[in-house]
């Protein structure tokens, strides 16, 4: 049985650039691109407006900014194609706050020199744990460093070869549980991490190609990867084993470039070069919902926490997606009522 999704919303030239990486909170969506500037739209609106721009956020532009999935929303963390990571905090408006006071502000920075711990490699993927105390990030030399934000001192490195010889991680996630951290690699390869014990757990096969997003379930016990190969491959987080894939019918099929769980673990969405953004049931194991508003490259895809209240007449208190890329504009999807 497939799912049926309707385009809420298009915010068109949401960006002067391409658009390569979205953050969701339970109010808004963070966007970054190869302009310098981050932006904020609120999803507590049906015409999800521009609540705030970040100017001047990343000089030479940004390719990766996250929030914490489950997590309340207040940090958040871009990394800049100059090789400097951020982290920005915001504060919740209560009854005594200012309306300007429920704005993103720039919390702390690591120049290059101090992201490349060590000598190591360009820092690229960033993810935040559900409780926003710790961030991870990822190395050109394939290298993922633990940062305790709190403390803003770095309290972890895993290597995943010799010294310097890793291959690119390009992609990286931290389990809800706090227990787990996973990388994805040009390589191909997939590795665990328990973050209690300070080691890896898992080298995991299945894809040959390079991997592009690595995403847990929200109960922590499945892993999704997928990249260049076109596949989405599922690993089983208690034993370490790869227990099927996600795929359609195709003879050539696009690089995946973005992944994300649906609060309940039931469904998986993705986003590829081909444009196309799918919904996944995943217990299935098949495709129940495809959507391409667009023939450019998607580059993140991301759900949407679900709301309490409805945000227009007739929308009910439906799920929702937004999708972004090279088309430069946020498109927002929703489940159709009733289906």
């Amino acid at each position: 049985m497939s799912k049926q999704y309707l385009t809420a919303h298009t915010v068109d030239e949401a960006h002067p650039a391409e658009i390569f990486s979205l953050a969701p909170t339970p109010t808004s969506i963070l966007s970054a691109s190869g302009s310098s500037a981050l932006r904020v739209h609120s999803t507590t609106d049906p015409s999800f407006p521009l609540q705030q721009t970040i100017p001047a956020a990343h000089k030479l532009g940004c390719h990766h900014v996250c929030t914490a999935r489950g997590g309340l929303g207040t940090v958040a963390a871009s990394v800049g194609f100059g090789g400097e990571i951020k982290v920005w905090t915001r504060n919740r408006a209560g009854n005594n706050d200012t309306a300007g006071e429920d704005e993103w502000r720039l919390d702390w920075e690591l120049a290059p020199s101090s992201s490349k711990a060590d000598g190591g490699g360009d820092v690229w993927a960033v993810a935040l744990s559900a409780d926003e105390g710790y961030l991870a990030c990822t190395t050109s030399d394939g290298r993922i460093h633990v940062w305790d934000i709190a403390a803003r001192e770095r309290i972890q490195t895993y290597e995943t070869g010799a010294r310097g010889g890793g291959s690119f991680a390009m992609a990286v996630d931290l389990s809800r549980d706090g227990r787990l951290t996973a990388s994805g690699h040009e390589s191909g390869a997939v590795y665990v991490f328990n973050n209690d014990a300070g080691r890896m757990v898992y080298s995991l096969s299945g894809l040959a190609k390079p991997v592009r997003a690595v995403a847990f379930s929200p109960g922590c016990k499945r892993l999704a990867a997928a990249g260049n190969a076109g596949i989405i491959a599922l690993y089983d987080m208690e034993h370490g084993e790869h227990v099927g894939n996600l795929t359609t019918p195709s003879t050539r099929p696009a690089w995946i470039t973005s992944l994300d769980w649906n609060d309940t673990g039931e469904y998986l969405l993705s986003g590829s070069l081909d444009g196309k953004v799918k919904v996944w049931d995943v217990a299935r194991g098949v495709c129940v919902a495809t959507h391409s508003e667009t023939e450019s490259a998607l580059w993140s895809v991301r759900w949407l926490p679900k709301t309490e209240r409805a945000l227009g007449p007739g929308m009910g208190k439906s799920e929702m997606f937004c999708a972004a890329g090279a088309s430069r504009s946020l498109t927002f999807y929703r489940e159709a009522t009733g289906s």
